[in-house]
């Protein structure tokens, strides 16, 4: 079994995984189309997974920039990888505010 496993990661890593990627965004926008479209839920939670968007135009960029100016991944440059990652973090954080606001809401509703 697990020979098994390893082959096929080795199968998979042989793909490039660029459209794919790429290709995410349409599923993505078709979720926030929907999420926005929920009453119910407050603007943070809608717009902390809005701003994963961001995390993403934004590590795309840094990404290039770490290609072009330190000729390294964007993996291979702490700082730039941290700089990016601080988007997927704020986003992670409002949705966080979003749902605990959500939930004192409902605590309130409901004594």
């Amino acid at each position: 079994m697990n020979d098994f496993f390893l082959r096929f990661l080795n199968y998979l890593s042989r793909f490039d995984n660029t459209a794919l990627f790429a290709a995410s965004i349409i599923p993505y926008s078709i979720f926030l189309y929907y999420l926005y479209k929920i009453k119910s839920l407050n603007k943070l939670i809608k717009v902390g997974f809005s701003l994963t968007v961001l995390f993403v135009f934004i590590t795309i960029v840094i990404s290039i920039y770490s290609l072009t100016y330190y000729q390294r991944t964007l993996v291979e440059v702490d700082l730039l990888h941290g700089s990016a990652e601080f988007f997927l973090t704020l986003s992670d954080f409002v949705i966080l505010l979003g749902f605990i606001k959500m939930l004192n809401r409902l605590e309130v509703n409901n004594s």
